[in-house]
């Protein structure tokens, strides 16, 4: 994303999720816990637009996305978001769904990590967002379930089908995706859908605790490699060793690569500065 904006100034306050930050952590919680963070029209272009802003003032570092109450997010809101598109025309319904795409999007391409704390359903979209962030860490409560296919619509939303293979594998997703079964904690670690695993009811700490780690560390670094990993996902391998090289020699001329010199030299831990 790019850091230049236009003459819209960043929200203070956003109505459908808590923002909170703390030294370069960002902390974004879906906050309607009395429906399971069930998400509406609203709070996905709140997403969107939060993404795109915190991309361009470039103060944030890692961000964690966490979901309020008993679970962590049970997928588009049934009355507020499904009834209402059983009214609206194929025009209607694109824009929606390419506005569902567009948070998976910038979840993907804000160059900043994005860390999923997981504990209960992460069941619809809810699954697909945490499926789009860099790490998931998640409760023993946790379920992901891709429920599309239960209410007649094709697993491959949001951009599911692209990255669910490129995360457990095309047998595994292919099941997922198709039968919409729930994912269990055990099942989604040894499928690699888990990046950590945490002690019952410690999510939100461990990813907290993984979030400050990443923005105490070499923010620039991380920014690129984050672009790469979703970047060469479709390249061949001489495009992608090329990228690589072009990207190290950029690196190579920053601050932070030297600065790790120095601290190696003098015996003292790195003061990365991001840039």
């Amino acid at each position: 994303m790019s850091p230049f904006a236009g003459s819209a100034r960043s929200t203070g306050a956003w109505e459908h999720i808590r923002v909170t930050r703390e030294d370069g952590v960002a902390t974004v919680t879906l906050a309607r816990p009395e429906k399971l963070n069930a998400l509406t029209f609203e709070s996905y272009a709140d997403l969107r637009d939060l993404l795109a802003e915190l991309s361009r003032e470039r103060s944030v570092r890692a961000l964690v996305l966490a979901g309020e109450g008993r679970g962590f997010c049970s997928g588009g809101d049934v009355e507020e978001i499904i009834g209402v598109t059983l009214g609206m025309d194929t025009a209607q319904l694109l824009d929606f769904n390419r506005m569902t795409g567009q948070v998976v999007r910038a979840i993907r391409e804000c160059p900043f990590p994005v860390i999923a704390a997981v504990h209960g359903v992460a069941a619809g979209a809810g699954a697909v967002l945490a499926l789009a962030a860099d790490f998931r860490v998640a409760d023993p409560s946790a379920r992901f379930a891709f429920l599309f296919t239960r209410v007649g619509l094709s697993g491959g939303d949001m951009g599911a089908a692209y990255l669910l293979p490129r995360v457990i594998g095309l047998g595994h997703a292919t099941r997922v995706l198709m039968l919409g079964d729930p994912v269990r904690a055990p099942e989604a670690e040894r499928l690699g859908l888990i990046s950590e695993l945490a002690e019952e009811g410690r999510a939100d700490e461990r990813a907290a605790a993984l979030a400050r780690r990443l923005a105490d560390g070499p923010a620039l670094a991380h920014a690129q490699t984050k672009a790469l990993l979703t970047a060469e996902l479709d390249m061949p391998l001489a495009a992608a060793v090329e990228m690589d090289a072009a990207t190290q020699a950029l690196l190579m001329n920053s601050a932070d690569y030297a600065e790790f010199h120095a601290a190696f030299t003098e015996k003292r831990p790195p003061q990365w500065q991001g840039k």
